[in-house]
């Protein structure tokens, strides 16, 4: 049970490895950890989710703790209602991108503040696995709040002049199911919705936008209408993938690139955010705009702290994250649909011509290798390429002039993480050979 509690949330199968007596100790241990007056609960459409909710929140009101069941939300829903209402923290019961027979949770403090295992899931663990479950002499209290209209309010405020556009949307049966048609309902847009139904087996593809595999109907759909531009939701809507009017699908650091011409504009000179892993064009896009691009370790809790530390308008991961200052410095798929919506009809120019000019390097994407020792491989990356710029923000990263990598270490399982990129596709190729060499 204790591979559930995770670097950033808690997640595992149900119920194997998180049922509702289980769910009902990890209520009490967020209670017990946070310690506050009011909290908010949400949940996804996955199958378990009404009863673990329900026992999650039992042992979240047995230490005196009150809570706010927003109901059936998003994740992004989940941070506003915790950042617009001021409430004391928020759990979303979702395992986001992962198959229907997993779920968990994903945890904030006040202000929508990510909670990671370094600052609380680790004390969860420990209350949830070992410690005494004895409910407070008074108990917390439920009431309800419907957040979804006034969440789509807050998403419209950030549309600028939009055309109307013909956009293809694939919710992959997941939670943004239940946003799509109503936003569309307030945007001048033709909506071509793609699986939009609620269903937690997920019947059709899995709701990971990051997989190829899964984006195949959204292509075929944007070709098919003759789309402006399609885009893909993971399952609990925090995050978003684009094809454009073509049905090539944008790697996300591209659309990081593209959504830092759009903010920048608004927000001159300010911090952007991204991760280690992205193309060498997010920094180079973001400086030509006249803005400081800040490099960041890779998952929401740090890419959060440092947008916070430094003001930061926006922030993109190469996993389809895109945070927002203005959305309490949280991820939200649909302020990114809304940021591209933006550019294009400011722009006037298909998504396939403004991305163009950012595809200068060649990358592999993310290669996973199984190693047995992960941090004696990284000692030995150090030793064969110590004539490079090398430093360790996330990993190892290894930087020449002509192309770089970054090898850093899985959360879960003894596994290296490569990405590399280069300036041509022969030398690409080259290099990534050199690397699967050494890390096999």
């Amino acid at each position: 049970m204790a591979g559930i509690f995770k670097a950033y949330d808690i997640r595992g199968v149900y119920p194997s490895q998180l049922n509702e007596e289980l769910a009902e100790k990890i209520g009490f241990g967020i209670g017990k950890t946070l310690n506050v007056k009011t909290l908010a609960v949400g949940g996804d459409m996955r199958v378990s989710t009404p009863t673990v909710k329900e026992a999650l929140i039992k042992g979240i009101l047995a230490t005196g703790t009150d809570v706010v069941d927003i109901g059936l939300v998003t994740t992004p829903m989940t941070y506003f209602a915790v950042g617009k209402y001021g409430y004391d923290g928020g759990i979303m019961v979702t395992a986001s991108h992962n198959p229907g027979q997993y779920n968990g949770f994903k945890i904030c403090r006040k202000g929508a503040y990510p909670v990671s295992y370094e600052t609380g899931i680790n004390e969860v663990e420990k209350i949830a696995l070992n410690g005494s479950f004895v409910p407070e002499e008074k108990v917390g209290t439920v009431t309800e709040r419907n957040v979804l209209d006034e969440y789509l309010d807050h998403v419209i405020s950030f549309a600028e002049d939009i055309d109307p556009l013909k956009i293809v949307a694939d919710a992959g049966n997941g939670v943004e199911g239940i946003t799509l048609e109503k936003l569309f309902a307030k945007l001048p847009c033709d909506l071509t919705g793609l699986y939009l139904d609620l269903d937690g087996t997920f019947p059709n593809h899995e709701a990971n936008p990051l997989d190829l595999n899964n984006m195949k109907d959204l292509v075929a759909k944007v070709k098919e209408t003759g789309a402006d531009f399609g885009v893909a939701f993971d399952g609990d809507g925090d995050r978003a993938a684009f094809v454009d009017e073509k049905g090539v699908v944008i790697s996300n650091d591209l659309i990081t690139a593209l959504i830092a011409q759009e903010i920048l504009t608004r927000n001159p000179g300010s911090a952007f955010i991204y991760d280690l892993r992205s193309s060498q064009i997010v920094k180079e896009e973001v400086v030509r705009l006249g803005g400081r691009a800040l490099e960041s370790r890779v998952g929401h809790s740090f890419i959060k702290k440092l947008m916070r530390d430094e003001d930061a308008a926006f922030g993109g991961e190469l996993s389809g994250h895109f945070y927002f200052r203005d959305n309490y410095f949280t991820d939200s798929g649909l302020l990114a649909l809304i940021s591209i919506l933006n550019l294009v009809c400011k722009k006037k120019k298909p998504l396939s011509e403004l991305v163009k000019p950012l595809r200068k390097y060649y990358a592999t994407g993310e290669v996973n290798f199984k190693v047995d020792d992960p941090d004696e491989k990284i000692k030995l990356l150090e030793s064969k390429f110590s004539d490079a710029e090398v430093y360790f923000l996330d990993g190892i990263t290894v930087r020449y002039k002509d192309w770089w990598f970054n090898v850093r270490k899985s959360n879960t399982e003894a596994m290296l993480r490569l990405n590399l990129e280069a300036n041509s596709q022969e030398l690409m190729d080259q290099k990534k050979q050199q690397l699967e060499g050494i890390l096999q």
